[in-house]
């Protein structure tokens, strides 16, 4: 008897629908074969489901099962397939109902006993589910909650294969999931580890340009000796961030989803997210990689912020592998069988130390790093990188009486306020165009069109573009800098002030 039965496979953010044949032959020798371009860890599912359905006190007939995973072109892997095998093979032998199994899909991982485990890229899963006009997905129930946030789509959770089992003969009916009434994008206290600006003492010109970066999602760069706040700044940029918007949480989930990085008992990213991988990470670790490509710290950090510490310890080829997904907002991997896209519009915040025994120009401590040592640490970070950073500034000593004083800076919450402010101006703006969500997201045409000066900034500009010698990129990227910080200052124009700001923050080489 032939039954027929759907599984879906994660590719990159994307899910296809993978349908599971299974044919029972009670006069064959006994065999269980997959065939279909499966995987080790689908292969190893036969001994999976015939030990799951033996233990769930059903029947597992030692004859013929052959189970063909279509389309036979398409790689399939890891253990999501167990479920949709296991029904097919109950289907083929007359322990389950055919009709049941009428517009579901199944999804999971089973164990030896018949539970189900929880399986990555459910939110990939159940989307494309949808899309190809699925009624219901039969799944893990501790991946209910995250599939839940997929809309008109009935979200079955399963706790067994028994279970499963009664339900399709209507014995003892699973009820689909209970979504919240309310799409709540409250975010949860410290989950990333958030440091608040109100904590942090001194550095008011170091703040003032974490703000312009948060404003237009423009990336930074902290130049300092060590000790002197660096990290702990960078650590406080996911405070003052704008709320996530109900589509960009799902755009993060779904990447953590697929990364299978979601934290345990959350459904949905809520918090902007920061990532600060060590400066030993690969390039594959980075930007991602492998024979079927997962996304990288890039990505993880997509609407959100990707801090890196000792900028120039980490590799150099490491680091130039920034250069293309600073500038496009996402990344390509290609690989034999198959290239994809992953998204990545992060902003970036990278800390060093000016030389390599760090106190250049430390008022306290000499620097005793030789001319030579100091030009290499330097030149460690590219030139090119470096014109993508729109805002470079340097983080000098904090004086004993700032450290210990009674006054205390402004609270990330009074920061985040202003943010927000500047942020639904640029909202307005961008309201005809989908892509853009910040003043750096723009490309040179909406530069032309919206970022406008007033007669003085347009000659300074004019000026300085010949004195500097500055390219295309670099004249582009101050435009959006002083737009932000106009847009910070309620001007609906770019004014002198504003253009000599974003004039201060353009990287320099630091001086011997």
């Amino acid at each position: 008897m032939l039954a027929k039965t759907y599984a879906c496979e994660v590719i990159g953010l994307d899910g296809y629908i993978v349908e599971v044949e299974t044919d029972f032959s009670p006069t064959a020798l006994p065999a269980f074969i997959v065939v279909g371009l499966p995987d080790t860890a689908v292969q190893e599912s036969k001994e999976r489901v015939r030990a799951a359905i033996k233990n769930s006190g059903l029947r597992f007939p030692m004859k013929r099962f052959v189970v063909n995973l279509a389309p036979a072109d398409l790689r399939k892997e890891g253990p999501a397939y167990d479920l949709a095998i296991a029904v097919g093979c109950l289907a083929a032998t007359d322990q389950t109902p055919l009709h049941a199994l009428e517009g579901s899909l199944f999804v999971g991982e089973l164990s030896l006993d018949g539970t189900l485990r929880h399986v990555s890229g459910i939110l990939a899963i159940v989307h494309e589910a949808r899309r190809a006009s699925f009624e219901r997905v039969f799944l893990p129930e501790v991946d209910a909650a995250q599939a839940a946030v997929v809309p008109e789509i009935d979200i079955i959770p399963v706790a067994s294969l028994g279970h499963l089992v009664e339900h399709l003969y209507d014995l003892n009916p699973i009820p689909p999931y209970q979504r919240p009434e309310t799409e709540s994008l409250a975010p949860l206290p410290d989950l990333f580890g958030l440091v608040d600006m109100g904590d942090i003492r001194g550095q008011e010109h170091v703040k003032r340009a974490l703000e312009v970066a948060a404003v237009g999602s423009h990336n930074a760069l902290l130049v300092g000796s060590p000790g002197v706040g660096k990290t702990l700044m960078a650590r406080a940029m996911p405070g003052i961030l704008p709320a996530l918007s109900w589509d960009e949480a799902l755009e993060v989930t779904r990447i953590y989803s697929v990364a299978d990085r979601l934290p345990s008992g959350q459904a949905l990213i809520t918090t902007r997210p920061f990532r600060a991988p060590h400066h030993t990470i690969s390039q594959a670790g980075l930007v991602g990689g492998g024979s079927i490509p997962k996304p990288g710290e890039v990505s993880l950090a997509h609407r959100g912020v990707l801090f890196l510490d000792e900028f120039p310890e980490f590799g150099g080829k490491t680091l130039e592998v920034l250069r293309q997904p600073l500038e496009d907002k996402e990344v390509t991997i290609s690989r034999a069988r198959l290239s994809l896209t992953f998204p990545a519009n992060f902003m970036l915040i990278a800390a060093m130390n000016p030389c390599p025994c760090g106190y250049l120009s430390d008022p306290i401590h000499p620097c005793t790093c030789s001319d030579s040592a100091i030009r290499a640490y330097q030149q460690k970070i590219s030139g090119p990188l470096l014109d993508r950073i729109d805002i470079h500034v340097d983080v000098p000593r904090v004086d004993y009486d700032k450290l210990t004083g009674a006054v205390q800076g402004e609270s990330s919450a009074q920061v985040r306020a202003r943010v927000e402010r500047a942020r639904l101006r640029q909202r307005e703006r961008f309201a005809d165009s989908r892509h853009l969500h910040a003043n750096g997201d723009m490309g040179p045409r909406e530069i032309e069109r919206f970022c406008q000066t007033t007669p003085g900034a347009a000659q300074l500009m004019a000026v300085t573009l010949k004195k500097m010698q500055l390219s295309a990129r670099a004249y582009h990227r101050i435009l959006k800098l002083a737009l932000t910080i106009a847009d910070l200052d309620d001007s609906p124009i770019i004014d002198v002030p504003h253009l000599a700001e974003a004039l201060q923050y353009r990287p320099r080489r630091l001086t011997l």
